[in-house]
């Protein structure tokens, strides 16, 4: 028998006879147990056993593990993959193989897929994919502990030949094992135990349909009709769709009896299900942005307020994950104390800028949700340097403006933006922002001379959560401290309100004079309770609830419809951002402004629901002109901080008396 494999069943025989594999199965078993933690070696503070534990619940059993392709599911911890490779089959020219499927994939040729339900433990998972003139559904759940996938393919008007479907079998992120045929089955040898594999076609098939570039030995088939998988014993077809039937069941359920709130927690779970990762550099399971962004950027990228953000949305079903994305996203702060823009593979950060505070309202949030205390003394002592290094560094006449340390080692010489007006501009999160269009950067301080109303916003929210955070772990003198800067910057703050305008304005402290150009973030004093009941009546009456400005079918436009840059609609030049909605919306709930609260979450929610609806599209950003996220190539069609847009949606019905 050909083996597809490492060893052969001869060989794998062979090797059980001489006792070998007994010998290198315990040598493996004792490298394995001299392995770090799953967290040991993160960067950033230490974190207590809870959180270990945390992740040692998070990364186990089969999921959709691995960043590179939402059709593979790896066992964790032994590291065990099956892959799904599909092999598009033509009469002329050699065939097309698709390795790896991913998300949103805009190039020319590339595959579609529209995804459809993920559990948060990946006990459920299904999707189309279309690729050429080939379609089929995947699906897959969990048996207990042992894994069932059903491939089944779906009618498509070309009638040309059926595709192939491989399932290989291989051991990921070096992690000891081997893998190989044994008695007509690929069967993983690890160090915790042996897992079977076992398909609904036959090896004799699958040799007859070879593919020399599928690592590891593998099953194949011709998709004329389903196929499945299994692992742990076999199943026929028919136990396998049970299997899935009674998944796709609890999945239902999961969600929720409140049929309006169903498609948010639908979204939001699925989502985040899709985007999930473990991070096999740290050994660590964490929620990047899309799983687009995170192989460009090498494995995986934690961008700041993103991962906050998706913290905040795991909360409503999965605790451990919201925890997760928190703490990991904090313990990737630098040398210098902050939490750095971005944090991606090769432990490459920039280590010359951050992004908006939201990190202490995000941990205290999810504490008033799940009362851990562990968890607020976890994350204290990064949340206290980062917030201490703001005021430190980011301080221009008595004011809050970004910046951009260019002096900070490690440097990159490929970074042209260190040090220099484009990097100050990153820190803040609104790359291509109109506000900063002509901002001046002053090399000596490293900041923007233009003193800003939404960092200071949220800075002084960042104080007052950290205050609160510091009196529930009876930290006296850094609550005090907090409260202190809190009320130093809410004075500054107060400068920058405008009578004649109705509203707090941005100050370019180059020229002395007030920015009039406005953005969601002109509503962030809400926010940070900063302003007065007059000065919020007047916010929304005279500005957000203005059709000239920010009102209107789709809201809210990053950047005013009367601005000249507006009609760019060109990512944070007039587009729909939900992190802007979202945190627009938590200042509103600051006051007794319940009409305003209520139609923006609406609004917000019917945005949402549009593409979610037509295409389960969660889309990076939106026209605020068509509330299209499909017309430009640079909004992302499966990030999951567009669900913040329904979000608030379902902040909303939680407010409302039972």
């Amino acid at each position: 028998m050909r083996s597809n494999g490492w060893w052969s069943s001869a060989g794998l025989r062979s090797w059980l006879a001489a006792g070998l594999l007994a010998h290198w199965l315990a040598a493996a078993f004792a490298a394995a147990q001299s392995l770090p933690s799953f967290t040991a070696a993160a960067a950033g503070p230490a974190v207590s056993p809870q959180y270990e534990a945390v992740q040692r619940r998070l990364a186990r059993g089969w999921n959709t593990w691995d960043t590179h392709s939402v059709t593979t599911q790896v066992l964790l911890p032994a590291g065990v993959a099956i892959h799904l490779g599909i092999e598009h089959n033509t009469t002329e020219s050699g065939n097309a193989f698709l390795r790896e499927t991913l998300i949103g994939r805009l190039e020319p040729g590339a595959e579609q897929v529209r995804p459809g339900p993920h559990a948060w433990d990946g006990s459920y998972t299904d999707l189309n994919v279309a690729w050429k003139s080939d379609a089929w559904r995947v699906r897959t759940a969990h048996d207990g502990a042992d894994l069932v996938m059903l491939v089944t393919p779906l009618p498509n008007a070309a009638k040309g030949l059926a595709p192939t479907a491989f399932f290989s079998v291989d051991m990921l992120w070096n992690r000891p094992g081997m893998v190989g045929w044994s008695n007509g089955t690929i069967e993983a040898q690890t160090p915790s135990g042996t897992i079977r594999v076992f398909c609904t076609c036959t090896q004799a098939a699958s040799e007859d349909l070879p593919r020399p570039d599928v690592g590891g030995p593998y099953y194949a088939a011709g998709l004329t009709g389903p196929v499945a998988i299994s692992t742990g014993h076999p199943r026929s077809l028919e136990e396998v769709k049970a299997i899935l039937a009674r998944e796709r069941t609890a999945f239902e359920a999961s969600l929720g009896t409140n049929s309006s709130a169903r498609p948010i927690v639908d979204a939001i779970e699925t989502t985040l299900g899709w985007d999930t990762i473990f991070e096999p550099e740290q050994g660590r399971v964490v929620s990047p942005v899309s799983r687009i962004w995170s192989v460009q950027w090498g494995g995986f990228v934690i961008f700041d307020w993103d991962t906050f953000f998706a913290a905040t949305m795991a909360s409503v079903g999965d605790r451990d994950l919201a925890y997760a994305d928190a703490i990991e996203t904090l313990r990737g702060s630098t040398s210098e104390g902050f939490v750095p823009n971005y944090a991606r593979a090769g432990n490459w950060k920039s280590f010359d800028r951050s992004e908006p505070p939201v990190g202490s309202i995000t941990v205290l949030g999810l504490y008033e949700k799940h009362h851990d205390l562990w968890l607020l003394q976890d994350a204290f002592p990064a949340l206290l340097r980062w917030n201490r290094w703001w005021a430190k560094h980011r301080a221009i006449d008595g004011y809050l403006a970004w910046g951009s340390d260019g002096e900070n080692p490690p440097g990159n010489l490929e970074d042209s933006s260190r040090g220099a007006r484009t990097g100050a501009i990153l820190e803040s999160g609104l790359d291509n922002s109109p506000m900063y269009d002509h901002a001046v950067y002053d090399p000596n301080k490293h900041v923007l001379e233009f003193a800003d109303v939404g960092l200071m916003s949220l800075y002084i929210a960042d104080c007052d959560a950290l205050a609160k955070i510091a009196d529930l772990l009876h930290r006296s003198p850094e609550a005090a401290e907090l409260r202190a800067r809190s009320a130093e910057y809410g004075a500054s703050l107060q400068t920058l309100w405008v009578p004649e305008a109705g509203i707090f304005l941005n100050k370019d402290l180059h020229t002395g004079k007030f920015s009039r150009r406005l953005s969601p973030t002109n509503f962030y004093p809400l926010l940070a309770h900063a302003a007065t009941p007059e000065q919020a009546r007047q916010m929304v009456d005279r500005h957000l609830m203005n059709p000239a400005e920010f009102w209107g079918k789709w809201v809210l436009p990053s950047i005013a419809r009367d601005d000249p840059a507006f009609g760019d609609q060109n990512y944070w030049r007039g587009r729909i951002w939900g992190p802007m909605n979202y945190l627009v919306y938590l200042g509103l709930c600051n006051y007794d402004l319940p009409k305003a609260q209520a139609a923006l979450a609406s609004k917000s929610y019917a945005l949402f629901l549009r593409e979610w609806s037509q295409h389960r599209h969660v889309h990076e950003n939106y026209n605020a002109i068509l509330g299209e996220g499909d017309d430009v190539k640079n909004s992302d069609r499966f990030y999951h901080w567009g669900a913040l847009l329904g979000y608030v949606e379902y902040l909303q019905e939680a407010r409302q008396p039972k």
